[in-house]
């Protein structure tokens, strides 16, 4: 295969760690945190600096007590060099959490700076590092749900994302397609 064409279906590849890393934070889903990972990658958080099975542990409880989350990719590089490569990643995230008075948003941005590895024919990440370049607590101000309190909202694990069946409805109310 061409060598460009080649690289562009491996950015696209990592790109995709990246967003079924978020996809896994949101909906607290250890199993599918578990598969960005190599078994012996490394997450340096500051907060947390481990392997990535502990941090996933203390990612999914962490995330588990919060009343809803949100993360979030921007500009995202990759540069592939052969059988590794780098990756800078921009993120939001966006939290509401538990506060003295109510609630709270709390809004995290920084940077991803990541190492990846092919191991056969499989890209995973080796290493992760989580850069915060600002951040914001204020109280929630939700009129949103308060409005619409019929409205379809996001969970964990039992997210409509995780059934497609539900998204094979048709125009007959109610059908689904074969």
């Amino acid at each position: 295969m061409d060598l460009a064409l080649q690289t562009l279906l491996d950015k696209q590849a990592l790109y995709e760690l990246s967003c079924r890393y978020m996809r896994g934070l949101d909906r607290t889903d250890a199993e599918l945190l578990h598969s960005v990972f190599w078994e012996d990658a490394f997450c340096e958080y500051g907060f947390i600096n481990s392997d990535a099975a502990t941090f996933i542990e203390f990612a999914v409880t962490a995330l588990t007590d919060h009343i809803s989350n949100q993360h979030m990719i921007g500009n995202t590089l990759i540069e592939v060099e052969g059988d590794e490569a780098f990756g800078e990643v921009y993120f939001q995230a966006y939290h509401k959490v538990k506060a003295e008075n109510g609630f709270e948003d709390l809004i995290v941005a920084g940077r991803y700076l990541d190492r990846y590895e092919r191991r056969g024919e499989v890209w995973k990440m080796a290493y992760r590092s989580e850069r915060v370049d600002w951040s914001r607590t204020m109280p929630t101000h939700d009129p949103y749900y308060e409005m619409m309190p019929d409205s379809l909202f996001g969970s964990r694990l039992d997210d409509a994302v995780y059934d497609r069946h539900a998204r094979r409805k048709t125009a007959k109310v109610g059908s689904t397609s074969p």
